[in-house]
């Protein structure tokens, strides 16, 4: 199974705010930590501030942060909202479909998937919370050279 792009950066903006406790994180940065796009990125954040997984804080100091605990953020959860649905084949235009079982054995698959995600919290995926932040806050600062060019 192959999750979204949208799903990846649904993903990792939570990680990334999740180990930002500290203060308001924003959409630049984060972009900026992943070398993604932030264009892209922003559409994901609104999303999540929509759903209450993140806060939004507007104005000049502005930011977001985590709606609540990440330890009640649910992976699976997540999973499901950004994913939308989850036809992993699209068996109903299909012929033998009345006669296959590939079906039901890609439905058990696909509920063991997230049955497994289910049993993480965004707090259990940051285990190595001190290294992701040294991974991700090294990068999210443009560089000297970066910063020149702005």
């Amino acid at each position: 199974m192959r999750l979204t792009r949208y799903t990846d950066y649904a993903m990792r903006a939570l990680l990334y705010v999740g180990t930002r406790t500290d203060r308001l994180c924003q959409i630049g940065e984060i972009a900026h930590a992943y070398g993604i796009s932030q264009n892209h990125l922003m559409k994901v954040v609104n999303d999540l501030v929509n759903a209450g997984y993140l806060e939004g804080v507007r104005g000049r100091q502005g930011g977001i942060r985590l709606a609540r605990p990440a330890s009640q953020i649910n992976v699976g959860t997540v999973i499901r909202h950004t994913e939308g649905g989850f036809d992993l084949v699209d068996c109903g235009s299909c012929v033998v479909a009345p006669a296959c079982g590939l079906t039901g054995a890609l439905q058990k698959a696909l509920a063991a998937f997230l049955e497994v995600l289910d049993g993480y919290s965004l707090a259990d995926i940051m285990i190595k919370r001190d290294m992701l932040g040294t991974l991700l806050f090294d990068r999210a600062e443009p560089s000297d050279n970066e910063q020149e060019a702005l």
